[in-house]
């Protein structure tokens, strides 16, 4: 790892500097989380199946990638390094029970009962070791009746709930456009692992954390679902058109300008009608915002549509208006205040470099960094054997 602070000096005391962290997952969901902890200072090892390894290295849409493998499987698995070991084979899982015995974390995201009869389960791997932290993440958790079922993000979105919260009245169930399921599990498995070690720093006791795609995306929705739970089971109305949130009354939504688009959020009615010039609204009775939020919508979008964005733009900032253009990436890209949180880095390897980004945090002014590729399967396997012995 090259860890470096946000002027470019090296990182010497990085959070989680010193601890080893096993990544026996695949896809997105429990590599994403390796990818955090390896971020803040962890060594992580990817454990990979000889046979090709982690199926993300062939699994995307662009061809984009380093050495053949994925763009994907690079942007979450820079930094680690790779051993390629057969859990069916004996003399090998004896060899990856002897990297656990040394290891502080260990991440899986097998389908329910498959480490088990791996023989490499969660409970069999903290025994061996019991001061080892188990992250495991499952599509629906360890048991009941869809345990047993693909742990995919599309699928887990289907039964979620969550697409029902997106897009107007008229249009089906949308999904999110990425794998939301996969990384929010993610992240919410490394915000229990790191929970779970700091308990280690008192006990010395590790454990084992699970999550859920699904667990993760009904938090997702907590603060629509709690709505939904006190309100008598009613369910959120999807605006006809321009709505941005089931719950939220108008002007709340997004809009076409004579040029561009323009998101606009919480705002009196009556200081709307004021700022926009737009009287029709400023008499209407409290509650109006939900109660007539088509009609109210429909009549701020005509409005709108009359001007270019950049003069509904400056207007909302000189009056305070919560409001914002829509960008596509190139236009984020290309502004100052993105570019001035480095957020990207280039990460390269034998078979050339990728442009991708960083951890989304800082800590002390320190924003993780890796410049390391990810690694071709068992591309450092001889050199793990050697420094454990296996």
């Amino acid at each position: 790892m090259h860890l470096r602070n946000s002027q470019g000096r090296p990182m010497t005391d990085a959070p989680l500097a010193g601890l080893l962290v096993l990544d026996l997952s695949q896809f997105l969901s429990g590599p994403s989380s390796a990818l955090r902890l390896g971020d803040l200072g962890a060594r992580v090892i990817k454990v990979e199946r000889p046979d090709g390894g982690d199926l993300t290295r062939r699994l995307y849409l662009s061809d984009t990638g380093i050495g053949g493998d994925s763009t994907l499987f690079h942007a979450i698995n820079r930094g680690k390094e790779s051993i390629a070991l057969d859990y069916k084979d004996a003399t090998q899982r004896a060899a990856l029970m002897r990297l656990v015995g040394r290891a502080d974390v260990v991440i899986q995201n097998f389908r329910p009962g498959v480490a088990e009869r791996l023989g490499i389960g969660p409970d069999m791997l903290t025994a061996a070791n019991p001061r080892l932290v188990c992250g495991v993440i499952s599509g629906y958790g360890p048991d009941g009746d869809w345990a047993h079922l693909p742990g995919q993000d599309l699928l887990a979105q289907a039964r979620s709930g969550v697409m029902w919260l997106t897009g107007s009245a008229g249009d089906g169930p949308v999904p999110m456009g990425l794998a939301v399921a996969d990384l929010l599990a993610g992240a919410a498995l490394t915000q229990g692992i790191l929970a779970a070690l700091v308990r280690r720093g008192v006990t010395g006791r590790g454990g084992v954390v699970r999550t859920s795609l699904l667990e993760a995306l009904v938090d997702f929705q907590f603060e629509v679902l709690t709505t939904h739970l006190n309100d008598g089971g009613r369910l959120p109305a999807r605006a006809v058109a321009h709505g941005a949130h089931a719950w939220l009354a108008a002007p709340y939504g997004v809009y076409r300008c004579a040029d561009g688009w323009l998101a606009l959020a919480m705002t009196p009615l009556p200081r709307l009608a004021q700022v926009l010039d737009l009287p029709a609204l400023a008499d209407l009775p409290p509650g109006a915002g939900f109660a007539r939020r088509d009609e109210i919508l429909t009549l701020i979008a005509a409005h709108l549509a009359t001007q270019p964005l950049a003069h509904w733009l400056a207007l909302a900032e000189a009056t305070d208006l919560w409001a914002a253009p829509v960008m596509d990436w190139p236009a984020l890209l290309e502004s100052k205040a993105f570019q001035g949180l480095e957020l990207l880095q280039t990460v390269t390897g034998p078979h050339g470099s990728l442009r991708t980004t960083r951890a989304p945090i800082t800590i002390d002014g320190w924003r993780p960094g890796c410049i390391r590729a990810a690694p071709a399967v068992d591309e450092q396997g001889a050199a793990i054997r050697a420094e454990f012995g296996l």
